[in-house]
């Protein structure tokens, strides 16, 4: 085969291989932020897509459940922890919050993919609920998972740092 061939072989493959993933880090960016986050009349957030690419601590599925955050002690100091976490976490950009609700947006630093990174204080159990969720694609890769757990450790850590009754 000539070398002018397999350039052009080459170049079909790449292109081949190269359009999907341009096609999604197209349609990340022009993905808008979905309408129906935040806490739902049912005291949860909102349910996860049908696609493997998410995790809550609200749902019933195996594959996509994660355990919420557990505190003791103040709630407010909690949750002020957790903001001070989420605020200082690379690649999370907090877009809204009041004293129960934090939503961030996560960017990957590659194709521009956006997670929306929800977390709801629940006072009267002593936890803070939370949900990942890719806004495109089928597949995240456990990044969302993966995201949510460093976010937990970097609480925990602070939790056992800060003074008084936790």
């Amino acid at each position: 085969m000539s070398s002018r061939r397999q350039v052009m072989w080459l170049s079909v493959v790449l292109g081949m291989a190269v359009l999907p993933v341009a096609a999604l880090a197209v349609m990340a960016r022009l993905a808008p932020r979905p309408k129906h986050l935040g806490r739902h009349s049912n005291g949860e957030l909102a349910p996860l897509p049908q696609t493997p690419n998410a995790v809550s601590s609200f749902s019933r599925e195996t594959e996509s459940h994660i355990l919420p955050f557990e505190f003791s002690g103040d709630p407010a100091a909690a949750w002020s922890r957790l903001r001070e976490v989420v605020a200082t976490h690379p690649g999370l950009q907090i877009i809204s919050e009041d004293p129960h609700y934090l939503h961030a947006e996560a960017t990957s630093q590659l194709f521009r993919f956006v997670d929306d990174v929800e977390f709801l204080l629940n006072e009267a159990t002593g936890r803070i609920e939370l949900r990942s969720a890719s806004r495109v694609g089928r597949s995240d890769l456990g990044v969302n998972r993966s995201r949510c757990e460093a976010i937990r450790k970097r609480f925990q850590q602070a939790t056992a740092r800060a003074p008084g009754p936790q």
